[in-house]
């Protein structure tokens, strides 16, 4: 198992993680582009720096545990984890096709090192409070940690909540939740479809701490981990607030992006700025 990197070896790494991103989307021909590049710092940092792992045994009984509950948001965690030796890179582009170990939504029997089926939105918080758990309760398992990613719009569901009352209920102080604030979800603003605000407030209300962070901000990521790892009574979130599309300029902050694009042109200015799309992505929810 290689050390953590660095901050500004991370930086470069999720740069790398951002090209392959776009590569897989153009070789896909279709697929999500907003949320996996907003979430690149964050998923990089928690592979590179933050989780204890092996990609050699992803099985290792001593790993930590990374559950995506925003499945559509998948293309980031393959390339993250193709990049730190999971599987080869160029497998990459075998995103979505017919046989292929990298489907659109994360399979975990597919793929060694996936902890988690994710499809039906909501239900990645509920897996991830069960393992955590199992871990303080049923196997005293206290120096491992269990990692989630939530999408902002994805707290419309209600199951999201009841997962949230369930960990506070139990104190599982070894849960740590990233909401990925990106303000977008299929439909608008998250503002304008149904108001998430004071968001602090309703997660303090379920019995947990609570940070808030530049989800761009590595070191503010590494910190906020660390913050969290020394709460011990009580499941931790972090409020990660990012730029959806982050890296092509001409995507950012647009919620069109979430899964689809505009037009031809635009694709290709995306090729042009970071070798990406090419005009060839079209979206599963035209």
């Amino acid at each position: 198992m290689s050390g953590p990197l660095t901050i500004s070896q991370l930086q470069k790494k999720a740069a790398e993680v951002r090209k392959s991103i776009l590569e897989m989307l153009e070789a896909a021909g279709s697929g999500h582009s907003a949320g996996p590049l907003d979430l690149t710092d964050l998923i990089t940092t928690l592979y590179f720096n933050i989780m204890n792992l092996d990609p050699k045994h992803p099985e290792w009984d001593e790993r930590d545990v990374f559950f995506l509950s925003n499945g559509h948001t998948v293309p980031v965690q393959y390339a993250v984890m193709a990049h730190r030796g999971y599987f080869p890179v160029k497998e990459l582009l075998t995103l979505r096709k017919f046989g292929s170990r990298l489907q659109g939504h994360p399979e975990r029997l597919k793929l060694p090192g996936l902890e988690n089926t994710s499809g039906p939105l909501g239900c990645g918080l509920s897996q991830a409070a069960g393992y955590a758990y199992s871990l303080q309760y049923l196997d005293n398992a206290k120096h491992r940690w269990v990692y989630a990613i939530t999408g902002d719009g994805e707290l419309n569901e209600g199951n999201i909540w009841e997962a949230a009352m369930f960990a506070g209920k139990y104190k599982l102080s070894q849960l740590i939740v990233f909401v990925d604030r990106n303000n977008i979800q299929i439909d608008g603003p998250t503002e304008e479809i149904m108001p998430l605000e004071d968001l602090r407030g309703k997660w303090e209300s379920f019995g947990w701490h609570v940070q808030e962070i530049n989800g761009h901000n590595i070191e503010s990521i590494i910190d906020a981990a660390a913050m969290a790892r020394a709460i011990t009574n009580r499941p931790s979130v972090i409020i990660t607030h990012t730029i959806p599309g982050k890296g092509v300029e001409f995507m950012e902050y647009d919620y069109h992006w979430h899964g689809y694009g505009k037009s031809p042109q635009d694709y290709t200015t995306a090729l042009k700025k970071l070798r990406s799309l090419n005009g060839k992505i079209t979206g599963e929810h035209e």
